[in-house]
């Protein structure tokens, strides 16, 4: 253990450390992943020890990491990675064989996270071979709040299914004793023919024959046969031609013309007046200012007055 060791220890294991989770008991996890126990304490601190060693899993297969002082100033080749074999007995020997100097604390949680990590591969190479015989994907088992929870909620549904029944039994024996008239307007179809066949069955209520074929005697409706549809076939009706004829075709297609044409003569009378009113505003705008001349006519008139007058006087 190093001097700089202890220092990183001191920095990120008493003020902050980004890969440090705290809960609300005194245990405190490490979610780096190249710690080997997930706990936060000196020793099993991945990055305040210069050696180090871990399993870890990498494309469903494991493999022992291991780090040493000589390589820190390559962070690139920082770990040294062996492939473990597949057989489990002898990946604790390799794991004995590349760690034979090493703490006894890591090799021993080597080796408890290499047991770990094969029993989860076991596993998962169980459920793949289960899923493949029955040809459907597995669901996980529930956890046990999860299974209590749902439970209770079907208690809660099948009680509800068995109130909703019940009502709605006393709402069909208040519908057959007439407590909302002959026939209410909300109530369903349905349940309106329970009632009536209920009706029918105990002798209280007739149908009309016109309109339906009854009950059988195990009290459910008669159904049409066959003879009958072929009488039905048989019954041959002639009724007027429901199309439109030709006169009548005719006389819509004047019609919609003589609209056209109205349309037609509305836009035209539109164009002119746009036009004679352009004209007009042109005419304007070229017309200089008119210059009004004065009448003689009146002085004409007065002089020839004056001329009276005077004749008259002599």
């Amino acid at each position: 253990m190093s001097a700089s060791d202890e220092i990183v220890w001191q920095i990120i294991g008493q003020s902050f450390c980004a890969f440090k989770i705290k809960t609300n008991k005194a245990q405190t996890f490490c979610r780096n992943e190249h710690n080997v126990t997930g706990l936060c304490n000196r020793q099993s601190c991945p990055l305040a020890n210069s050696r180090y060693a871990t399993v870890r899993e990498h494309q469903n297969r494991l493999y022992l990491l291991i780090k040493t002082p000589e390589r820190a100033h390559l962070p690139s080749k920082l770990w040294q990675r062996y492939k473990l074999p597949s057989n489990y007995s002898k990946a604790l020997s390799m794991i004995d064989e590349k760690l034979i100097y090493w703490p006894n604390f890591l090799i021993h949680k080597c080796k408890q996270r290499l047991t770990r990590l094969t029993q989860v591969q076991t596993r998962m190479r169980r459920i793949a071979a289960e899923e493949e015989r029955l040809g459907e994907k597995l669901v996980p088992k529930m956890a046990p709040k999860i299974r209590h929870r749902e439970q209770a909620r079907e208690r809660k549904a099948e009680a509800a299914a068995k109130l909703e029944r019940t009502i709605e039994r006393e709402l069909v024996e208040r519908l057959r004793q007439g407590a909302y008239g002959d026939q209410p307007l909300n109530v369903s179809e349905s349940i309106w023919k329970k009632v009536l066949n209920a009706m029918e069955r105990d002798g209280e209520g007739q149908r009309d024959k016109d309109l339906d074929k009854g009950l059988d005697e195990n009290g459910e409706e008669v159904e049409w046969s066959d003879e009958e549809d072929d009488n039905l076939e048989n019954q041959v009706e002639y009724v007027s031609d429901i199309e439109e004829s030709d006169e009548e075709l005719g006389d819509l297609e004047d019609w919609l013309e003589s609209e056209n044409e109205d349309e037609d003569e509305d836009e035209d009378d539109d164009d002119d007046s746009e036009e004679s009113e352009t004209e007009k505003s042109g005419a304007k705008r070229k017309r200089g200012r008119a210059i009004k001349m004065k009448n003689k006519k009146p002085r004409q008139e007065e002089k020839e007055k004056l001329m009276l007058t005077n004749d008259l006087t002599w």
